[in-house]
């Protein structure tokens, strides 16, 4: 077999004799004559002497196809060859966290053209959480005037997009096939918004953006109307930004202390007949997926939010094992696995080495078949507590993520380390592919 460096590896491929001898010129995309069994996102490539094609049914196949040209041309001499191609996942995806730290939209484009090249097509944006809020919601203006700032050190630290400058990346991201999902954190999570709006805290304020890391007990208050009112005017300006389907909540790690000592949240508890406060935070998050559903989006958060009881529509982001993946899917409910054990990226490569994230595999032996079928995909996660700068974030994405998406988009069998490793190190040295424009 030629040693070709494509990552991720193709489904079917075939090898003929000879090499392409042809020009950019002598490479052709089409839809004409393209099989329909593809799905959304495959293509053929047919590669001769003289020519190069990728057929595809939709636009996003005819990009994905001409990834996969991109990295042979980088790569050397083109053999003759047939490629059939699709993706074994729906949900290939990173999380990049810039609510710990701001990075600017220059990275976030490099980071979603990198995304791009490796056929993954989601960028999950952490915006807001206790160190900073990072989008601006012009309704509510306090959230980046007071939310996006804080010092550290006796040095002011701050930034944060413009609904202008969202508006931008989501455009560029869709030309290359990527969807953006926000994520909005709550109940927990929500200092920087509660220092800039503390009367939707349970005791008042005031309140500072968080300089430390780790779980704060002052959370959205679930017992006062006006949070969610709150919340909503938030949501419906993030809506209007972010065409993505799923949004994301957040609803990790959120302490009950303060619900539990708050006269409006133990009435809420009554009033809806609830039984504890982990039922009170269901409670939270059905009333906030209501609110999407009623907007034609789904919710989707860590999957703390299975405790109390599931919102119906809503989908699992499993990260603390699969246990929670199995749960969620063997009731019916979408999950995208991304577990601390394979795919937690701000972990030292001694924990999560390349080897073990490209052994993942997203779909738990315990499911049945239709059960399996709830499994969306996968994604990497990157938090930023402890990485500072662009550098030190790509130095941890790359090139793990390169073995996950790998996993979200190949086959599970065969898959051999060695020999992705052995395509690894000649794809590590291509120039970047800047993907076509559509």
């Amino acid at each position: 077999m030629p040693n070709l460096s494509l990552i991720p590896w193709p489904a079917e491929v075939t090898f003929a004799e000879g090499y392409f001898e042809g020009t950019h010129d002598d490479i052709v995309l089409t839809p004409q004559n393209a099989d329909p069994s593809l799905g959304d996102e495959g293509y053929e490539l047919q590669v001769t002497p003289t020519l190069i094609t990728v057929c595809a049914p939709t636009p996003a196949g005819l990009f994905y196809g001409s990834q996969t040209v991109q990295q042979l041309l980088a790569g050397g001499r083109v053999p003759a060859m047939r490629v059939a191609d699709r993706p074994r996942f729906r949900w290939r995806g990173l999380m990049l966290d810039e609510a710990r730290h701001f990075f600017g939209k220059e990275f976030v484009k490099r980071t979603i053209d990198l995304l791009a090249q490796h056929k993954l097509n989601i960028f999950h944006w952490h915006l807001c959480d206790d160190q900073g809020w990072r989008i601006e919601i012009r309704s509510r203006p306090q959230l980046t005037e007071v939310g996006a700032w804080r010092t550290e050190e006796g040095q002011r630290y701050d930034g944060f997009y413009t609904q202008a400058d969202i508006r931008e990346i989501v455009a560029y991201a869709q030309s290359r096939f990527v969807t953006v999902v926000p994520e909005i954190e709550m109940p927990g999570h929500a200092m920087a918004a509660l220092a800039a709006y503390p009367e939707f805290s349970c005791a008042g304020g005031p309140f500072d953006v968080a300089t430390q890391w780790g779980i704060f007990e002052d959370v959205f208050c679930a017992g006062n109307d006006a949070t969610f009112a709150f919340l909503g005017d938030v949501l419906g300006e993030v809506l209007e930004l972010f065409p993505s389907k799923f949004i994301h909540v957040g609803g990790d790690e959120c302490p009950k202390t303060r619900w539990k000592s708050c006269p409006t949240c133990q009435r809420r508890i009554r009033d809806e007949r609830l039984s504890n406060e982990d039922e009170l935070q269901s409670y939270f998050i059905r009333r906030i997926e209501k609110f999407l559903n009623s907007r034609s989006r789904r919710l989707i958060g860590w999957d703390e939010i299975l405790e109390g009881g599931l919102a119906p529509n809503a989908a699992v982001m499993s990260w603390r094992g699969m246990t929670s993946a199995v749960a969620a899917a063997s009731n019916g409910h979408d999950v995208v696995a991304s577990p601390t054990s394979h795919c937690y990226l701000d972990y030292s490569y001694e924990k999560i080495s390349i080897e073990k994230a490209h052994s993942f595999d997203p779909i738990p032996a315990e499911l049945t078949g239709e059960q399996r079928e709830h499994i969306l995909g996968l994604q990497g996660n990157m938090w930023t507590e402890r990485t500072l700068t662009t550098a030190d974030v790509e130095r941890q994405i790359w090139p793990r993520l390169c073995a996950l998406a790998e996993v979200a988009w190949s086959p599970r069998e065969p898959r051999d380390f060695a020999e992705f490793f052995a395509r690894l190190a000649a794809h590590q040295h291509q120039p970047l592919a800047v993907p076509h424009r559509w």
